[in-house]
């Protein structure tokens, strides 16, 4: 039987602040297979975006660990983790995390020339096209739509052909319409790639077209997704 493709296994984080300690996730505990889509719902505050930090090794787990294809990424180094970003996760974010200063095409070619991949140019400017933006190859992010920018966020994501992509409520900088298609394009491109997704929503039409719904209530995974694992 193979690995699964994420492991998150008795995860707790705690802070301290005046008041003493604060558990923001409590003993938190799944598997997701290769290809599978999950949505980690919730309500605000809950631990839902310290969850997708800690599956991308961005943030680390007072106890408990996370594998990623059978990799135990808190076992790793802060560099050692970066690493395994850079060739298994792919990242799209409320705020898109565009490089101001770089084109849209210079934008999606960057993960890639961090990969030393020779023909970055030819695979961004294919990414781009794939995504509506062929014609926009040379525009800053400041002239580009919140979509548009999003849709550049898409490209950069999937240019490297991520394991696992994960999204951090991907169409809370969008109005709703332009925040169905973005979504439409993102579930399209997921079946195409073959990628496990993983994202944190509010909106219970997405969260619906997942496979799973990981609810998290106080920083607990609720008792019925526990069971159904």
């Amino acid at each position: 039987m193979s690995e699964p493709i994420i492991a998150v296994e008795r995860v707790t984080k705690q802070v301290h602040d005046a008041s003493g300690p604060l558990t923001i996730l409590h003993e938190i505990e799944f598997i997701l297979e290769a290809r599978q889509s999950a949505a980690i719902v919730g309500a605000s505050g809950s631990g839902k975006s310290t969850l997708l930090s800690i599956i991308a090794g961005l943030d680390t787990p007072s106890r408990g660990t996370v594998k990623l294809a059978g990799i135990d990424l808190f076992a790793l180094g802060e560099d050692e983790r970066a690493a395994v970003r850079a060739q298994k996760l792919g990242f799209v974010f409320q705020s898109f995390q565009l490089l101001a200063n770089l084109t849209a095409l210079e934008n999606v070619m960057l993960p890639l020339e961090l990969q030393g991949r020779h023909d970055a140019r030819e695979r961004a400017t294919e990414m781009l096209g794939r995504v509506g933006l062929g014609e926009r190859l040379r525009h800053y992010p400041r002239v580009l739509s919140g979509g548009e920018q999003q849709r550049v966020a898409l490209a950069r994501a999937f240019v490297v052909h991520p394991a696992v992509l994960l999204a951090d409520e991907p169409t809370g900088s969008l109005d709703f319409a332009t925040g169905e298609k973005v979504m439409e394009l993102m579930f399209e491109l997921n079946r195409e790639a073959g990628t496990t997704l993983v994202l944190v929503t509010h909106d219970r039409g997405i969260a619906a077209r997942c496979d799973r719904q990981l609810r998290i209530e106080a920083g607990r995974l609720d008792v019925g997704e526990q069971l159904a694992m």
